[in-house]
This record gives C-alpha cells, sequence and structure tokens, in this order.
C-alpha cells in the first residue's frame, strides 16, 4: 500500500520571517500571504520556532482598553516578553516543532496532538526548511475517491497483502466510509483486514461484515 507523506502534502514555496524582522513587518507579510502563522529562520535557514497571529496579539491584548470596560490580563512572564517584543525572535513561540518529509500522516498529526500546534515546519537531515504542513494539509487525503480507496483496499490489502480470491471479500466505499461483506477461512483474520483497511488513505470507518469458516487461526496471523 501506498501512503502519502509529509512531503506530498507540505506546502513548499513557505513564507518565512528572518530572526530580527519587525513587528509590523510580520504582520504586513501574514496579510499579504494570507497566511496566519510563519517559521522563523536563522542565517542558515533552520527553523528557530514559529510566529502567528495569537503571538502578535498578545501585544494588543496588553494595551490599556481606551473604553475602560476590559481589564489588563495576567500575563505570565514569559507572555509578558512576548507582548514587548519587536522582533520576530522575540515575538515566536519556541522551539519550533517539526517534521521530516519522509514521516506519515499518522506521524505528523500524533507530533502536532502531543504538542498542541496547527503546524509543523519541514525539515531536510541538516535541519534547513523545506516546507511547512498544516492541519488543513493533513485532511486532504480525506477528498480521495471512493474509487480509488475501493481499488487499492480490493487489490492491495485483499488480494497482495491477505491472498484472498476476488469474490471472497466485495468492498463498498460511500464517502470514505468503508463496509466489507463476504467471508474468510479464519476467525482471526478478520481484525487483521479491518485494521489494514483503516491505514489506507482516505478511509473515515471500516464497518466489517465478515463470517469465518474456522474459528481458530493460524499461528501467526498475517502481519499488515
Amino acid at each position: 500500500m501506498h501512503h502519502r507523506t509529509v512531503a506530498d502534502l507540505m506546502t513548499r514555496d513557505v513564507v518565512r520571517a528572518r530572526r530580527d524582522l519587525p513587528f509590523k513587518e510580520i504582520v504586513r507579510l501574514l496579510a499579504e500571504n494570507d497566511v496566519t502563522a510563519m517559521p522563523v529562520v536563522d542565517e542558515l535557514d533552520r527553523p528557530m520556532g514559529v510566529v502567528s497571529e495569537a503571538d502578535l496579539l498578545r501585544k494588543s491584548a496588553d494595551l490599556t482598553d481606551p473604553t475602560g470596560r476590559t481589564p489588563i490580563p495576567h500575563l505570565e512572564a514569559w507572555e509578558r516578553a512576548k507582548a514587548e517584543g519587536a522582533r520576530a525572535e522575540e515575538l515566536m513561540s519556541a522551539p519550533a516543532v517539526c517534521a521530516r518529509p519522509d514521516w506519515t500522516v499518522v506521524e505528523a498529526a500524533r507530533l502536532m496532538e502531543v504538542q498542541d500546534v496547527k503546524r509543523l515546519p519541514v525539515v531536510d537531515e541538516t535541519d534547513k526548511l523545506l516546507g511547512i504542513v498544516s492541519r488543513r494539509d493533513l485532511l486532504r487525503v480525506f477528498l480521495r475517491h471512493d474509487d480509488a480507496i475501493r481499488e487499492e483496499i480490493t487489490r492491495d490489502v485483499l488480494q497482495r497483502t491477505m491472498g484472498l480470491a476476488p469474490s471472497a471479500v466485495t468492498v463498498e466505499v460511500r464517502q470514505g466510509e468503508v463496509t466489507l461483506e463476504g467471508s474468510v477461512e479464519f476467525k482471526s483474520l478478520i481484525p487483521v483486514i479491518e485494521r489494514l483497511c483503516r491505514s489506507v488513505d482516505g478511509v473515515v470507518s471500516v464497518a466489517g461484515h465478515l463470517a469465518h469458516r474456522a474459528g481458530d487461526g493460524p499461528s501467526t496471523p498475517p502481519q499488515p
């Protein structure tokens, strides 16, 4: 099975900020390029951090409300430093949480979840910036056509990997939701098949309605 990687999904023409870029220039770059964040890079084009609209808004939040209706929010020391910052390296969230181009969608999504970030700069083996991948980019795998998903499951999962005859299991895919009908030799093969189907790019869910002809599976079930 072929899984799209971060390199397949990332944006390669990356809007970036040098470490000494002034506040207003950062705002201008974000607005002109219709992006909400960008990597901050050093002299060797290696990501140091990411500066986002949220980082910049701390400066506005720290100002006195001219109407007097809202109090100045309490800021931690690091938040106060950002609010008072004037250059990219003072405003950015650091260090940069980065991905590699050969990572799978699952690896990138898990890192985003663990680190609670919305985007990952993508770097090569020397940590030089290659691109950037966002949550929206990762979700593009779910735009895959149902016919392509069904063909991959039938050909690569059921026939090539599991060694099943074409008539053994039928596959229906609607809006990325997979339904399996048919029968297999061993009961232990059913969860393996379902797990492999879930790993196919674009699959939203798998409903297995598979019968089995024997209760005990082989001593070592086929591995994905």
